[in-house]
């Protein structure tokens, strides 16, 4: 039975229960309590059917629920004459399934809106002309055109001079992002201005968007640890209300106590307030672009203790920027960095392109390169404008003029320096570092302040470089020079001090997130291994997103435990007083009534969790001379 058919059956059902207490009620007062009876009969008849249904597939799932604790109370009402109680118990436990489903599908909201907005067909330009094509015919290198108001339907470039998209939807960036030519467009996003091209990068299925589909969908389908918990909780509810109903009936010979009892513990408190409270948690982290793959998930993330942290690519941005421009002869820095960038302009190397990029951020119009050569893991010779360039390492570029490598011992470990020779004289270098990423200190300050006992960073690089990049973080541990099982053992050890986050980006952390109690991966520029590995996904590349994810899954999680403890705690209390006589069936099941909802709009709250947003401060100017060098400062 598909959720649409499903939420169609509890509605018939409730609407019956209604109307057989309703028109009970009209009989009870026109003087005919007998007709009133056989029609509370009635009315309960369908629910108590489908309540002792549901009782026995559970039962053959191996799962024994408190839905047992609803049936012996119909049950009983209806064996002891109490129809008007039973009708009220059978319009309370069909509202309490019909209203589940009604808060899971408003917790869902956010979910269903990305699932909605996933696009069927792109525009491609083709021969001239353009011709609309399904998303499954979208190859790597294909131009599309993105409409203003379009999703953009797969990952690229783009391929105009700007384009201005909304990430809302997926990052909950409140205002639309300036992309500049051959900035990534992630797939998912909405056209916010102009029409501009991208140039497809990946298959629709491959994409950031059709990846995110999938975890909404498994998210979707998940059960929380705590609702496991709440099946296992159901027994000792189970045996201590019947313990209660027993003994009412025992001492005091009246067996409408004992149904009393049983009316006042219908535990939709327990039933309901866990999945409506972690489901809605899901549903908030979204919107924060943390795409947690379940309530289990959510509800684990919330007990996190000890924080691992790969370097590259997520403590650091993973990509190498100019920290400083040194001249050699007196040529302006800009000029400098114009013909760097322009010859890199025919090089895939990392480095060349973080050259080309830090030009390009400076507004410059970058001229075409001619008769480049390119010596692979050296560097690169051509033209620019008549005039012959050379860039790459200094050894590289000071054999090409005729002069001996300086010293730079004075550089910062880790540092890359780039050499550049116009016209067979050295002009300059760039100084080029893998900068720590905007906001890390203040986002591991909040983590800290969300109860992370311990942070550590695990690395594959050097020591000496991963000590200066995370120098004054306050870290607990830093271990570098692991490979991808040292980084596994690593997270095993912590896991015995508690539960256990990693953070990574790459293949080599995809072993480390799987084996973690938590993995998240960076999924904006992250590897598909890390991304499928990983419990938690941040869709945008940002690491400070961790710290909001981290606190929606704490307060998700307190919600559901405030909202269990209260229900079952005002329940117990309602059971002894029934037990003591102070509340007949039919007060017992609106008392109970009464708990149910307060109960599930408490697990509602979780939906207006606001976290606190991390300030992320401007990056800096690329400047001359040494000074910056050490101090990792960003352009």
């Amino acid at each position: 039975m598909d959720q649409t058919r499903t939420d169609r059956f509890k509605t018939a059902i409730l609407l019956l229960a209604v109307i057989g207490l309703i028109a009970g009620l009209a009989f009870y007062f026109a003087g005919r309590r007998d007709i009133a009876n056989i029609v509370w009969f009635a009315g309960v008849v369908p629910a108590l059917a489908a309540l002792t249904v549901e009782i026995l597939r559970s039962i053959g799932r191996g799962e024994v629920g408190l839905d047992i604790v609803a049936a012996l109370s119909m049950t009983a009402a209806l064996v002891f004459g109490e129809t008007l109680a039973a009708a009220v118990v059978a319009v309370m436990y069909s509202g309490g399934t019909f209203l589940e489903s009604f808060a899971e599908g408003r917790a869902r909201h956010e979910m269903h809106d990305l699932l909605s907005r996933v696009p069927r067909t792109a525009t491609r330009h083709r021969n001239g002309g353009l011709e609309d094509i399904p998303l499954e015919e979208i190859a790597p290198g294909d131009r599309l055109l993105i409409r203003q108001g379009d999703v953009v339907p797969v990952d690229g470039t783009v391929a105009s001079d700007a384009a201005f998209v909304d990430t809302s939807a997926l990052t909950g960036e409140s205002l639309p992002v300036r992309l500049a030519r051959g900035a990534e467009a992630m797939s998912g996003s909405t056209n916010a201005g102009e029409a501009f091209d991208v140039t497809a990068t990946r298959e629709a299925k491959d994409s950031t968007y059709a990846g995110i589909v999938r975890l909404v969908e498994e998210a979707q389908a998940s059960k929380a640890p705590m609702s496991r918990l709440a099946d296992r909780w159901s027994l000792g509810f189970l045996a201590v209300t019947v313990t209660i109903a027993f003994a009412a009936w025992w001492f005091t010979g009246d067996p409408i106590r004992a149904v009393a009892v049983l009316v006042v513990a219908t535990p939709c408190p327990l039933i309901l307030a866990v999945p409506v409270a972690l489901v809605a948690g899901l549903s908030r982290a979204a919107h924060f672009g943390v795409l947690i793959k379940g309530a289990g998930p959510l509800e684990t993330m919330a007990r996190i203790r000890t924080l691992i942290l790969d370097k590259t690519g997520t403590l650091t941005d993973g990509r190498p920027k100019i920290v400083s421009i040194n001249s050699a002869d007196g040529m302006d820095e800009d000029d400098i960095l114009l013909f760097a960038a322009s010859l890199d302009q025919a090089s895939k190397h990392p480095v060349a392109q973080a050259v080309v990029a830090a030009a390009k951020e400076r507004g410059f119009s970058l001229p075409v390169p001619s008769d480049v050569a390119e010596i692979p893991g050296e560097g690169v010779v051509g033209y620019v404008e008549g005039r012959k360039i050379i860039v790459g390492g200094d050894a590289f570029v000071a054999s090409r003029v005729g002069r001996r490598p300086g010293d730079h011992s004075a550089i910062a470990a880790g540092s890359v320096l780039v050499a550049v020779a116009v016209d067979g004289h050295m002009v300059g270098h760039l100084v080029m570092s893998d900068p720590l990423r905007d906001g890390a200190g203040q986002m591991l300050d909040g983590l800290r302040r969300e109860g992370i006992a311990r942070i550590l960073l695990a690395t594959g690089d050097r020591a000496d470089v991963a000590e200066r990049v995370t120098e004054g973080l306050g870290l607990d541990g830093l271990r570098a020079g692991l490979t991808p099982d040292q980084k596994v053992l690593l997270v095993l050890t912590e896991r015995k001090n508690g539960p256990v986050m990693m953070v990574g980006d790459g293949v080599n952390d995809a072993p480390a997130l799987a084996a973690a109690d938590v993995g998240v991966a960076m999924g904006a520029r992250g590897a598909a291994a890390s991304a499928e590995a990983a419990d938690v996904v941040l869709l945008v590349d940002r690491i400070d997103r961790l710290g909001p994810g981290i606190e929606i899954a704490r307060g998700a999680r307190r919600i559901a435990v405030e909202s269990v403890v209260a229900g079952i705690g005002l329940s117990v209390m309602g059971m002894i007083a029934a037990a003591f006589g102070y509340l007949t069936p039919v007060q017992g099941a609106l008392l109970q009534e009464v708990i149910d909802v307060a109960v599930i709009l408490n697990a509602l709250r979780a939906l207006r969790i606001a976290p606190h947003e991390p300030t992320i401060p401007k990056p800096k100017a690329v400047s001359s001379g040494q000074d910056d060098i050490a101090q990792g400062a960003t352009p």
